[in-house]
């Protein structure tokens, strides 16, 4: 796990004020002055493993493994600087010249770079740390000795000044973790807070502010019609662009690089894997999907010897490893292995299937790392875990494909605002194949009706309609009602987590009061349409997992990339005409353009035609492998003891599920991870910090009695 932290403080020490004049500039220039805060008892409290990379008196420090070209500290003058942490396309050059525009204010120029990567700037007493327009970057923040602390992972801060759990959003977490009202600004850390993606945070002298960087569809003008061939060009160019700038990054050896030596009945790539250690070089996914086959054919295809590692090799270049996974536990993949098998044909490519039993189906193994946020991916660490340790020491991921580029359901409410009723009859019909009612006009009048009604209700009414549904405990049965239900409850604000039928009626409570709070706060409404709101938020919670499975699944020395939740390819996305993304099959076809763009113009038949249906088949077997230690898990869960749900209510639904019974398993994901989080989180003794007293750590008294900790409003 790596982060950034520093803070800003409301007075500047003397000896702060003189720690730290010179700085660098550079590649990996780091400044080193004195640096540190006093602490409740006068002890020096700095970041465990850190590097400095600039002093008092508002320091910053680089913590975990980075690599030296991952980190970047440029400098105009002693008071102005910039850190850039993570891949980054800017030049120093034009890092400095972006220093200049900064002190004016600017702040979108700081993120339109290619890569990912976090942007901290120095202007005199002003610091500025942008977050991502994904949030899988993001920044967190917490009063602290009379200023602000911030960093790049919630944890830390909460070490810092002793945070416990914040119930009522671990309660919002499972009720509703679609809906950003409910959620807010919030994390699992009491005091610790979010800034939201495409916002950035502002210091001055301690104080703070969160400024966004981004501009905003108006709610209620339509935004002026794209050309689709131009945005498709531009999504093009913008992958091009993400893929090139992490293959012209220096390429690293993971570990030390040297094999320690034979071991009898070992070869060198097993002796590798036994020791967690992924190849050298780049490498990629390959699902059979075609967002992990347009990241692996498109860096494959540019120059830049994609498996060549600096100083190692003939310099002729290598192959790009290409990772399959084959399920053996569960079946129904088996055309999209035969299309990644036709893929990795390409010459460019040395392809790996890597096989899996049930030894790796979700809930095999309930042990792992504590990650920053729980996430849903937490029960399936072991299943990714081992495909990417058969994968690269730079690892090409698809992940976000589908949030940036498909059309979220409720973008056809923002077609009917605009009067553009001609273009929901593909995405209607396909609904209605998919469903099997081909030539009946119900489901055309039921999709229809739905998105009219959303189209005409205010965000302040659709906050409240939810809030109402929590009180009431009315939770739509999605489970059996397929593609065509699932939409319909999509077609709206808000609508109950998939958990929400588990939870305690004072858990569902205290978040109806989270949501007409905001409600109260947003009379405007969100400043949007519906359709790329609720796309945002899906977006936001994509990343957010993302992140969490990275932590979770981490193999040493490796890096993942995902370069659909890079700004730049966002942006691009955005910028699709929603005509484009509602027609069946959107995502394929923009993707098998931007290949041909590209250069690539012969995929195999059937690339991108979905699977259905075995996402479930595997949570599903996962769940009737596991479910004796599920039971062991909610003998006396955390999660009743915080109030949020009744521990026989889970231990009936995990018996249900495991025999068949048709339930949300996406819900039962949510519940088992959060538990198994807040075991891991109560189970450390550790701290992210040098110079303190032992009880400087998050969550310092377990979780306390409980229902007051909802009853208190939070």
């Amino acid at each position: 796990m790596r982060w950034l932290v520093g803070w800003s403080s409301a007075a500047a020490g003397v000896a702060g004020a003189l720690g730290d004049l010179g700085g660098t500039g550079g590649t990996g220039g780091v400044g080193y002055g004195s640096a540190g805060a006093t602490g409740y008892d006068g002890e020096t409290v700095q970041p465990v493993g850190s590097q400095l990379l600039w002093g008092d008196p508002d320091p910053l420090w680089a913590v975990g493994d980075w690599r030296p070209d991952e980190v970047r500290v440029v400098s105009a003058d002693p008071q102005t600087r910039i850190a850039v942490l993570g891949i980054c396309g800017a030049s120093d050059e034009q890092l400095r010249v972006a220093l200049f525009a900064a002190r004016g204010g600017a702040l979108r120029h700081l993120t339109a770079w290619s890569g990912s990567y976090t942007a901290v700037v120095q202007v005199g007493r002003r610091i500025t740390v942008c977050g991502d327009l994904a949030g899988a970057r993001p920044v967190f923040h917490t009063p602290w000795a009379g200023g602000t602390a911030y960093a790049t992972a919630a944890l830390p801060l909460a070490d810092l000044v002793e945070a416990n759990l914040d119930f009522p959003y671990l309660a919002a977490l499972l009720a509703a973790p679609d809906v950003p009202a409910a959620l807010d600004d919030a994390t699992p850390y009491d005091g610790v807070k979010r800034v939201p993606p495409g916002h950035a945070l502002v210091l001055r002298a301690g104080a703070r502010e969160i400024a966004g960087y981004e501009p905003v569809a108006s709610l209620a003008v339509a935004a002026p019609p794209a050309d689709p061939q131009s945005a498709v060009d531009g999504v093009r160019d913008a992958l091009v662009e993400a893929v090139r700038t992490r293959l012209a990054a220096p390429r690293h050896v993971p570990g030390d690089g040297i094999d320690p030596g034979p071991v009898p009945g070992m070869g060198p790539a097993e002796r590798r894997a036994a020791r967690g250690m992924p190849v050298p070089g780049i490498g990629a996914d390959l699902s059979g999907g075609p967002a992990s086959g347009t990241l692996a054919l498109l860096a494959a295809g540019l120059p830049g010897r994609p498996g060549t590692v600096l100083g190692h090799g003939t310099g002729a270049g290598e192959r790009l490893l290409a990772v399959t996974f084959n399920d053996l536990a569960v079946g129904g993949r088996e055309a999209e292995l035969e299309r990644a098998g036709a893929l990795a044909a390409n010459p460019r490519l040395h392809h790996v299937v890597v096989a899996g039993g049930a030894e790796v189906l979700p809930y095999a193994e309930l042990d792992g790392p504590l990650t920053d946020e729980p996430a849903a991916s937490l029960v399936s660490v072991a299943r990714h875990r081992a495909r990417l340790a058969a994968g690269s020491a730079d690892h090409f991921t698809g992940y976000g494909a589908r949030q940036v580029l498909d059309a979220h359901p409720a973008r056809l409410a923002d077609l009917l605002m605009d009067r553009r009723r001609r273009h929901l009859v593909r995405p209607v019909a396909a609904l209605a194949k998919a469903d099997g009612s081909v030539g009946s006009v119900m489901v055309p009048a039921r999709v229809y009706g739905a998105a009219r009604r959303l189209s005409r209700t205010p965000y302040r009414a659709g906050l409240d309609g939810l809030a109402e549904q929590l009180r009431g405990r009315v939770v739509a049965d999605e489970a059996g009602e397929g593609a065509v239900g699932a939409s319909l409850a999509a077609l709206s604000w808000g609508r109950p987590g998939p958990a929400a039928r588990w939870l305690t009626g004072e858990a569902l409570a205290e978040v109806s009061v989270r949501l007409q709070a905001a409600a109260q706060r947003s009379a405007m409404g969100p400043g949007m349409r519906p359709g790329d709101f609720r796309a945002r938020a899906a977006l936001a919670r994509q990343a957010a997992e993302v992140r969490v499975l990275e932590q979770a699944a981490e193999i040493r020395s490796q890096r993942l990339h995902t370069p659909f939740l890079d700004n730049q390819v966002v942006r691009a996305c955005r910028a699709l005409p929603e005509a484009l993304r509602v027609r069946p099959g959107a995502r394929a076809a923009i993707l098998r353009t931007v290949l041909e763009g590209a250069g690539v113009r012969e995929l195999p038949e059937g690339w991108g035609t979905p699977t259905q249906g075995v996402a479930a088949a595997t949570a599903r077997a996962g769940l009737r492998g596991a479910a004796d230690s599920l039971m062991d898990v909610f003998d006396r869960p955390l999660l009743a003891e915080a109030g949020l749900v009744e521990a026989r209510v889970v231990r009936k639904a995990v018996r249900s599920a495991a025999a068949g019974e048709a339930l949300p398993l996406d819900g039962l994901a949510d519940l088992v991870s959060l538990e198994l989080w807040l075991g891991r989180l109560l189970a450390r003794r550790g701290t992210c910090w040098t110079g303190t007293p032992a009880r400087a750590r998050a969550v310092p008294a377990g979780i306390a009695p409980l229902r007051g900790a909802l009853a208190s409003g939070g």
